[in-house]
């Protein structure tokens, strides 16, 4: 007897995977997100320093999630680990958060970020340029066009797990090549007269509140932490969706290895190129440049000084690579997470099935649709701050449960143990709650909308397990 549809296809290799962990990181933050971070921390060391915290937290997590992939090499990632250590509810809180807004959202944001930076070589795609407008709602050119991407996208995935893979390894090493020369370049442009002002002074170490105009203003203790909390917020977003390669389990040819192999050394990369770029921008321009350029696009400020005027064009086209590919892969890996909730009978019922290309072609297309609303509301911005929290409260359950399921399931075969047990991934459960706790209570529009979000969850859930009378 036949099977109704196809059985995925192990077509990702250990590059595949790396790239496509890789690929899906870089985004655009690394270019924008800095500039906010100077204005919170007020010093290259402090602005650093927030950097490596979250590269830290990132290939600590990557790494604990190694053996959690390595045990359940299937496809759905967080999920599967999600539901293996703790319940199917907490599964699906998490499957419905990463559906209707943290991963359908950044979709939308990274989408958009590819049209913002089009509009540099054709200036009608600019986000202020209005293609429609029905009373104070307005469409711009710029949303019409990351529809258009993501959708195209979408139908690219949709032929096969084959042509996605080739689109992400492909786009991913020309944009490390490309950020890989941005930063030699930058380093060859190096002012010595601005590398001493932003290291060589008294500020150097000083956490401080930096103003557009350029003004200093001191914390006290409480706001502090406040700013701390908040910098990591685009340090962490900018680092995020390092796990996508758990997420294509089933398509990855020996996934007991190559899946944590994948995440760490994606992240490995990633978490250096972040360093030198932002060491770069140090030796280019002073801090204050930084913290007041223009739209906090930071690195078109660096290209213009590295370059000359060509550098607008030359970053242009580096965040239109980086971001198409960045989308590709968020794209192809998301679709995945649904699929697993389907099988598990907790999403619409043709979510569970593949196509004759053997992918999760419905899923990939619904998921493609709520991305491209998001797009036309214009607030993913701002529900992307609101989830960051709720992001790393996932990370920490999953990390959590590598010591959960050490304990429940002993027994169960582990190719891979994470790297630092039971340190390191006690310092990143330490460190995603003081970040949690900080941005509850200094930060709250960043934490309880998403933490809603989330909860609502719950009664869905219960909703979904009566009406299918499932588990």
């Amino acid at each position: 007897m036949n099977n109704e549809s196809p059985e995925f296809k192990k077509s990702l290799g250990l590059l595949d995977a790396t790239m496509l962990v890789a690929g899906s990181m870089i985004g655009s933050g690394i270019f924008i997100v800095s500039s906010d971070i100077a204005r919170h921390t007020g010093s290259a060391g402090w602005l650093m320093v927030v950097w490596l915290i979250a590269g830290f937290m990132t290939l600590t997590a990557a790494l604990s999630y190694g053996e959690l992939s390595a045990m359940f090499p299937r496809a759905g990632g967080q999920y599967i680990y999600l539901k293996e250590a703790y319940s199917p509810l907490v599964s699906f809180t998490f499957g419905w958060t990463f559906f209707a807004v943290i991963h359908t959202a950044t979709i939308a944001a990274v989408g958009v970020a590819f049209s913002k930076f089009t509009a540099y070589l054709f200036p009608i795609l600019d986000e202020d340029v209005i293609l429609w407008s029905l009373g104070t709602y307005e469409i711009s050119y710029a949303q019409v066009l990351a529809i258009a991407v993501i959708f195209l996208l979408t139908f690219i995935n949709t032929l096969g797990v084959q042509n996605g893979k080739t689109v992400q390894t492909i786009i991913t090493i020309l944009k490390l090549l490309s950020l890989i020369l941005l930063v030699s370049f930058g380093f060859w442009a190096f002012d010595s007269e601005v590398w001493q002002s932003n290291w060589a002074s008294e500020n150097t170490w000083k956490l401080q509140n930096l103003s557009k105009d350029g003004s200093y203003s001191d914390y006290t203790m409480i706001g502090a932490l406040g700013a701390l909390s908040a910098a990591m917020v685009g340090a962490l977003f900018s680092s995020d969706s390092w796990h996508t390669s758990s997420a294509v389990a089933g398509e990855i040819k020996n996934p007991k290895r190559n899946i944590g192999l994948s995440l760490a050394l994606g992240t490995m990369i990633v978490t250096v190129v972040y360093l030198l770029t932002n060491l770069m921008y140090t030796g280019v321009l002073p801090l204050t440049e930084m913290a007041a350029a223009p739209k906090d696009r930071v690195a078109m400020v660096a290209a213009q000084e590295i370059f000359g005027p060509v550098g607008i064009t030359i970053l242009a086209v580096m965040i239109m690579v980086s971001t198409f590919g960045c989308n590709n892969g968020l794209i192809l890996a998301g679709a995945r997470i649904y699929y697993s909730m389907a099988q598990d009978g907790l999403f619409f019922k043709k979510i569970g099935k593949l196509n004759k290309n053997a992918v999760p072609a419905y899923a990939l297309w619904l998921q493609g649709i709520v991305a491209a609303a998001w797009c036309l509301t214009g607030r993913y911005g701002d529900l992307l701050d609101m989830i960051t929290c709720v992001v790393v409260i996932f990370y920490m359950l999953c990390i959590i449960g590598v010591f959960i399921l050490r304990k429940k399931r002993p027994d169960i075969e582990r190719p891979y143990r994470a790297f630092g047990y039971p340190i390191l991934p006690a310092i990143y459960i330490v460190m995603g709650l003081s970040f949690i706790v900080l941005l509850v209570i200094y930060k709250p529009q960043f934490t309880w909308p998403g933490i809603g979000i989330t909860l609502a969850g719950i009664p869905l859930y219960y909703l979904i397990k009566k009406k299918n009378q499932v588990l």
